[in-house]
């Protein structure tokens, strides 16, 4: 089976403390906000926090 393309994103592969998981899971349930916009949503702190500077893109989701 092909990969579905994505034209907004990209697919990468990580992993996570196993304690976190449960906790990723549960806040992405009770907010209804999908795993991939926490992950970006942090990534973009984590970028701040480190001053690394980047440009946002249009949202296109």
């Amino acid at each position: 089976m092909a990969e579905p393309y994505l034209k907004y994103r990209t697919r990468f592969t990580s992993s996570l403390k196993n304690e976190l998981v449960p906790l990723f899971d549960e806040l992405s349930r009770k907010t209804r906000i999908p795993k991939s916009r926490l992950l970006d949503e942090a990534m973009e702190d984590l970028l701040k926090k480190h001053g690394v500077a980047f440009s946002q893109e249009p949202d296109n989701r």
